[in-house]
C-alpha cells in the first residue's frame, strides 16, 4: 500500500473532529484567553481552521523557513468564514497528500526558524508531526477554550461529556 493511501484514512478522520470542534466556536467571543499568556479564542481558531495549509505545503514544498513566510494575519471573522477556510485547507491538503509519490514522502523535510532547524526528517515524519499532531494540539486547546465558555463538546476519539452521538 501506498504511504498516501495509509495516511488519507487517518487525514479524513481527523479533518472530521477537526471540523466539529470549529463548528461549535461561538461568534463574538474570539479576544477570550484563559490567561494572558493564552492566544485569543479566535487566532487559535483560525490557526486551528487553517493548519491543513501546512500539510500541502510539507507535500509540495522542499522546506521552509518560518521568518520567509508571508501569510495574511490569522482572523476569525465569523464561524461560516472560518469554517469556509477550513473546508478549503483540508480539500488543498488531501488533494497534495492523494498526488504525493511513496518517493515524495520518503524526502528530508528542513523546517527552519532563523536559520536553525525545528525539523529536519523525512516528509511523512514532518507530516505526523508537524501537522497532524500539531492540528491535535490545538484542537484540543480550542476544546479547553470552549469547555471554559460553557460550549457543549463533541465526541473526537470517543463519547464527550456533552456529545455521545459524535463519534
Amino acid at each position: 500500500m501506498e504511504i498516501s493511501q495509509m495516511l488519507l484514512p487517518e487525514f479524513e478522520f481527523e479533518m472530521k473532529k477537526t471540523r466539529a470542534i470549529l463548528e461549535r466556536v461561538p461568534e463574538g467571543k474570539q479576544d477570550y484567553k484563559p490567561h494572558e499568556k493564552s492566544m485569543p479564542m479566535g487566532k487559535l481558531a483560525a490557526h486551528t481552521a487553517r493548519l491543513p495549509e501546512f500539510a500541502k505545503y510539507i507535500v509540495e514544498l522542499p522546506g521552509m523557513e518560518v521568518t520567509e513566510q508571508k501569510h495574511p494575519p490569522l482572523v476569525m471573522e465569523s464561524r461560516q468564514q472560518l469554517l469556509a477556510d477550513f473546508d478549503a485547507a483540508a480539500q488543498q491538503a488531501r488533494a497534495a497528500i492523494t498526488g504525493a509519490s511513496d518517493e515524495d514522502w520518503q524526502k528530508k523535510w528542513k523546517f527552519t526558524f532563523k536559520g536553525k532547524p525545528i525539523m529536519d526528517e523525512s516528509r511523512w515524519l514532518t507530516y505526523r508531526g508537524m501537522f497532524l499532531n500539531h492540528l491535535v494540539h490545538h484542537r484540543a486547546q480550542l476544546g479547553v477554550y470552549l469547555r471554559l465558555n460553557d460550549v457543549p463538546l463533541p465526541g473526537t476519539y470517543g463519547p464527550s461529556a456533552d456529545d455521545t452521538m459524535g463519534f
